[in-house]
């Protein structure tokens, strides 16, 4: 029987990644298993993304519910 995966929330998802780039950056782990470390880094990078993009939809969906809240693009202060 096949395994389902586990899904992460956001946190847990960046504080994983968070985790792998030290590693990485470190420089003490042998190749194999930084090169392990570094496709897992990767699909980590993957499902926040994936995360944002999903929480986007989500707000501009509940925006457009909302005759108050017009939806416009996002301006940094900076």
């Amino acid at each position: 029987m096949a395994r389902k995966p586990v899904e992460l929330d956001f946190e847990t998802t960046l504080a994983q990644l968070e985790a792998i780039v030290s590693q990485l950056e470190n420089g003490d782990l042998p190749l194999e298993e930084a090169l392990k470390e570094f496709e897992n880094g990767v699909k980590l990078a993957k499902l926040g993304q994936e995360r944002l993009q999903q929480a986007e939809q989500r707000i501009q969906i509940l925006l457009q519910k909302s005759d108050d809240a017009p939806l416009a693009d996002y301006q940094p202060d900076a």
